[in-house]
């Protein structure tokens, strides 16, 4: 059995040293099925925008309506939130909730971006399904944001908006007597389910807390490259849906084509700094212990993308001891 398990995961290892390709999927999801778009905002539009302080352990609940913030490009045409993160706190959970009221809802795709203000990760309004109310919980949209911010970052960014395309859809609710029945095990009522309008205004929170653990997308270059002040967002490859039990982020492509982790990759780069070096390793070594292969992998690949020497040696080492 150890045998075998050190077999696999040498296996894909090697197997990672192909090409990789230019999307990235959630499995049961086929690539055609998981294409998105991100909206195309330039860095003067986004350096205007008002991005307001959030720190960790907090809850902020934001109201937006005619008053608030506004953006007007492309698709949308609403009052936007648009927060500020810490980055240097350790990785973040996010959970984002709309609320509904009135049957009424403001439906959030959600941008975030590292502290140059590039587009590193996108959530589409599917991703923040609706919840079912609770004993202390109303009717809702949700989601969960897990990011890990890159060294050397003080904070991270967070737009959150809806679209033109959002404002044309709704919201299947449950209806609160059906909710009750089911909550006691009593006979559900065949009655039909109310529609939340999704509309240009409503009540967000966005609860944030600190966790020692990584999170699902890392945020962030940890070798910063100059923003350029025109250069737009660009488009996602979206990877999960609403339907996933937990599902990523989309993950948006670089400029520059994807390393491959063959041993000559990186002998071309610039030596990684020390302690980036030793978050790699160390991260490496705390995702196969808990027996996260595949976690492990990715955090190789990026490791060997920006010139660390050891983290190869530090994978195959903790896989042959993991396999005794």
């Amino acid at each position: 059995m150890k045998t075998k398990l050190l077999s696999l995961c040498l296996g894909a290892l090697l197997c990672n040293t192909l090409p990789a390709v230019s999307y990235a999927t959630s499995e049961g999801l086929q690539p055609d099925t998981v294409s998105s778009v991100a909206p195309v905002l330039s860095q003067s539009t986004l350096q205007a925008l008002q991005w307001q302080p959030i720190n960790t352990y907090a809850t902020q609940t934001i109201t937006l309506n005619g008053m608030s913030q506004r953006l007007n490009s492309g698709d949308i045409h609403s009052p936007i939130a648009a927060f500020s993160l810490p980055a240097n706190q350790g990785s973040l959970e996010i959970t984002l909730t709309s609320l509904i009221k009135d049957k009424q809802v403001y439906a959030p795709n959600v941008v975030v971006l590292d502290e140059q203000l590039r587009p590193a990760a996108f959530y589409p309004s599917r991703y923040f399904g609706y919840q079912k109310p609770g004993i202390m919980s109303a009717d809702r949209l949700e989601g969960v944001l897990k990011l890990t911010p890159a060294l050397g970052q003080q904070k991270i960014y967070l737009l959150v908006y809806t679209t033109r395309a959002d404002l044309n859809a709704s919201t299947q609710m449950v209806d609160p007597a059906k909710a009750y029945a089911q909550g006691v095990g009593n006979a559900v009522p065949n009655i039909p389910d109310p529609v939340a309008r999704h509309t240009e205004t409503g009540t967000l929170t966005l609860k944030v807390k600190s966790e020692r653990d990584a999170g699902n997308i890392l945020i962030g270059q940890i070798f910063a490259t100059p923003a350029q002040s025109s250069a737009p967002v660009q488009q996602p490859v979206t990877v999960g849906s609403a339907n996933d039990a937990e599902p990523a982020a989309a993950i948006l492509p670089t400029k520059t084509t994807p390393a491959t982790l063959s041993p000559s990759t990186t002998a071309a780069k610039k030596p990684v700094l020390n302690d980036t070096e030793q978050y790699f390793n160390e991260a490496i070594k705390k995702a196969i212990s808990s027996g996260d292969i595949d976690k492990a992998l990715k955090l190789l690949d990026e490791a060997e993308r920006l010139g660390s020497p050891t983290a190869r040696e530090t994978f195959i080492k903790m896989i042959k001891d993991k396999a005794r």
